[in-house]
């Protein structure tokens, strides 16, 4: 069982873990013994499970407990481990979030509720969850407004941070949002408690989100090894090394950012590599035709070639 426990310190790539379906649609546990592997390897600092892209809303309860339990046992005490335990059921994202903790978890992340249109509306939320979750649970704040359509402030995030101690990480993914990473920044350096930054979308702003003061990723990318290199290099001080690794993935970062659709690429890439048995994402979802194909495998050749060029 892991040690870990996630605190403000957090940083390096957390990387968001696919799910991996079979092609009948069953939850795939050999593959994610094998997504463990891959993403130990590739040398990520943590991992987090049951997010948005890792189709945690299209699984029965007993699917999620069942794949955090598979994935707590092959992680062991290596690296830590963040749940996304976003649900519209108060009790449902408590149950989620013990039965992770007891697992070994480090932290859970929770969005959220979609459309809460006031900024109290949202700090009443969250500190009805806090309060449910109780002292012991760390909290990460998943900030993506593109798919819950609700927004904080960095007046109200702030606020948060000063009310909740177990608040400790930001998951910054809103768009435009580098104005926001630098003010959340400017407040701890004014005496507010410092929470770390990891940031999504694919890692298409990272190098920016870094010169704004983020801590690393929390994304997806189907290539880790990628953030992981360019966070390690920025954080020596080797930007333009950091920004030449980035260029070279670049046109495969923003070809699997496309929304509604990303995934897809980010599966059948995953399956390219040997890491999982099928990139099927579960119904509803898109899947790759022979164009969709003959473009990948493009744009993994262009990438490929440009990595040499390093």
């Amino acid at each position: 069982m892991s040690s870990h426990k996630l605190d403000e310190s957090a940083s390096g790539v957390y990387i968001i873990s696919a799910t991996p379906f079979t092609e009948n649609g069953e939850v795939d546990m050999d593959s994610a013994d094998r997504l463990v592997d891959f993403y130990i390897e590739k040398g990520v600092s943590g991992i987090t499970i049951l997010g948005m892209m890792g189709e945690a809303q299209k699984m029965a309860p007993e699917e999620s407990e069942s794949f955090l339990e598979r994935i707590m046992k092959r992680v062991g005490s290596k690296i830590p481990v963040i749940v996304g335990v976003s649900n519209a059921g108060l009790d449902n994202l408590v149950h989620l979030s013990k039965v992770g903790v007891d697992k070994g978890a480090a932290g859970v992340m929770v969005a959220p509720l979609a459309g809460l249109r006031t900024e109290e509306k949202v700090y009443n939320y969250f500190s009805q969850v806090f309060s449910a979750l109780g002292d012991d649970i760390p909290v990460c704040y998943q900030d993506y407004p593109f798919a819950t359509g609700t927004e904080i402030s960095v007046t109200l995030f702030n606020r948060l941070v000063a009310d909740f101690d177990q608040l400790v990480m930001l998951k910054h993914e809103e768009c435009p949002g580098l104005y926001k990473i630098s003010k959340v920044r400017q407040a701890s350096d004014k005496g507010l408690r410092r929470v770390s930054i990891l940031c999504g979308n694919g890692g298409l702003y990272l190098p920016q989100e870094l010169a704004r003061g983020a801590d690393g990723a929390m994304t997806g990318f189907a290539y880790p090894e990628m953030l992981v290199t360019m966070v390690k290099l920025y954080k020596t001080g080797e930007h333009d090394r950091a920004e030449d690794v980035f260029d070279a993935y670049l046109p495969l970062v923003k070809h699997e950012q496309q929304p509604g659709f990303g995934l897809a690429l980010r599966k059948e890439v995953l399956y390219r590599r040997g890491v999982i048995s099928t990139p099927k994402v579960r119904a509803p979802g898109p899947k790759l035709n022979s164009i969709d194909q003959e473009e990948l495998t493009r744009l993994i050749s262009r990438v490929e070639k440009n990595l040499e060029a390093l």
